[in-house]
């Protein structure tokens, strides 16, 4: 009969003993990082909590051999959020220090392979440094994934899949997030208040400062979400169906699923060293870093 540690894929529902067979099982930890923030006035404040989350639970499930999935880092970087009501911000500091907590601690216990899971657009620059410092100052390799990058690892998936205009129609509280939201929290949908919003930047039509989940100009202006959004609304909702947020959500839960059957099986790297002669002293900053 399999082990409680080979069949549950919620880290916090295990025993330190099973915490240690899990370890042994090489398993991969899914840290699902988001924020509290404002999605318009028809998507709650959790919606970067709820879809990481979905979709890491999702991949757990099918693979729980081979996945952990940890409680959702809940407050992100939003500060230029903060002229609408209800949004929670954690100094990017407090944040990266928080991911870096976490990685560490898995790291130390034993676990080699992570995954920061990210809900929110805005925590990508600091779970990018979070991953490559837990990879410099640990023995773990750790690599930061945004779920909507999933989508497209298959080439054909959202052409088929998305109607809203490009760039734009997909960027926040939109087409996207919209449809993966009726799909695992229907009842919390305001759908009454559903309602396309302008992106001021995207209307300048310029090469250069344009935004998209999916892409994003070459010199692109990130400032107070209030310059350039009216209801803060980025996109086209009004686009979006469960039937869509299904077809995302199984999209998403399958990439992941492929790409911890890859990563699990990956050697960590390893390093050299080329001075010559040999340094004469650590590293300041990597505490592991030896002579």
């Amino acid at each position: 009969m399999p082990s409680r540690a080979a069949t549950e894929h919620r880290y916090e529902k295990l025993t330190w003993p099973e915490i240690n067979d899990a370890v042994a099982l090489n398993k991969v930890c899914i840290v699902p990082c988001g924020a509290v923030e404002q999605h318009g006035p028809h998507l709650p404040l959790d919606v970067d909590l709820v879809c990481p989350g979905g979709i890491a639970h999702g991949t757990g499930r099918n693979i729980p051999e081979q996945v952990l999935v940890l409680p959702t880092l809940a407050y992100g970087y939003t500060g230029h959020v903060m002229d609408f009501p209800g949004t929670i911000n954690t100094h990017y500091e407090t944040f990266i220090k928080q991911v870096l907590d976490v990685t560490q601690s898995l790291a130390y216990h034993g676990f080699k392979k992570i995954i920061l899971l990210n809900g929110h657009g805005s925590n990508m620059p600091n779970l990018d440094l979070a991953a490559r410092r837990t990879n410099l100052e640990t023995d773990a390799e750790c690599v930061v994934c945004a779920w909507w990058s999933l989508l497209t690892v298959d080439k054909e998936f959202l052409p088929s899949w998305r109607e809203s205009k490009f760039p734009g129609g997909c960027a926040h509280a939109c087409e996207l997030e919209t449809s993966l939201y009726l799909y695992l929290d229907e009842e919390n949908v305001r759908k009454d208040k559903i309602k396309n919003g302008k992106i001021a930047m995207n209307e300048d039509d310029s090469p250069f400062n344009w935004v998209d989940l999916f892409g994003a100009g070459p010199a692109t202006i990130i400032s107070w979400t209030s310059s350039y959004s009216e209801t803060g609304v980025l996109g086209e909702p009004e686009c979006a169906t469960k039937e869509k947020g299904e077809r995302a959500y199984n999209e998403a839960v399958k990439q992941l699923c492929r790409f911890v059957d890859y990563y699990q099986k990956r050697p960590v790297d390893r390093r050299h060293k080329e001075q010559r002669p040999e340094p004469t002293m650590r590293i300041p900053w990597n505490q592991r870093d030896t002579l």
